[in-house]
């Protein structure tokens, strides 16, 4: 079996999306320059109904240093034209509570993500995004399945996520919420991305 170290996606990486002439780029997550506009972020109106993240300054940090520490998921900051945008979680299933409710596959991968600036929002770009960083997930040749489990209220994000190739499964009683579990395999992903292109 190929371990995971060896097969981890590299960060920072940019493409240029002539869809939508802009350059997307993402990167990690570091606290120091990140945990202000992140805690930001989580105290929006948009996002507090759906990440429940809305905490004190101090706790927030508590959580980000616990998730930063946490091997299983790589946290990210998507960028558009070099600003801020958006938060990513990118995730293995195995080692993710989401392993416990289907039969998962060693290398699946997982995603969750919001819009932070809202003045970003209702602009077109969440599709473009999601795209690029499910391209990136597939550069891992033995991943075959990308996995979301958004909030069932979350209307908006299921479409997209649709939009994507992302196929519902069922809904699955979270810890935190109720989510849908979808499937976006790589033979539908290859055939977005290619009429993307």
């Amino acid at each position: 079996m190929v371990s995971k170290l060896f097969i981890k996606q590299t960060y920072p990486f940019q493409i240029y999306d002539s869809n939508i002439n802009k350059t997307i780029s993402f990167r990690e997550v570091d606290f120091d320059r990140d945990v202000k506009l992140l805690h930001s972020w989580m105290n929006e109106n948009h996002v507090v109904p759906y990440w429940k993240l809305d905490l004190s300054l101090t706790d927030y940090g508590i959580h980000l240093r616990n998730f930063l520490n946490d091997e299983h998921q790589t946290l990210l900051i998507g960028e558009i034209d070099g600003v801020p945008i958006s938060y990513w979680e990118s995730y293995w299933v195995k080692g993710d509570i989401i392993e416990n409710y289907y039969e998962f596959n060693e290398y699946d991968q997982g995603v969750h993500l919001l819009i932070g600036d809202k003045d970003y929002l209702g602009k077109g770009l969440i599709y473009p995004l999601l795209m690029t960083i499910l391209s990136q997930k597939f550069q891992v040749s033995l991943t075959e399945k990308v996995i979301a489990e958004p909030d069932v209220r979350n209307e908006k994000m299921i479409h997209v996520f649709k939009k994507c190739g992302f196929t519902p499964i069922k809904e699955v009683e979270l810890p935190d919420k109720t989510g849908l579990l979808m499937f976006c395999e790589r033979s539908t992903f290859e055939r977005r991305w290619t009429d993307w292109q």
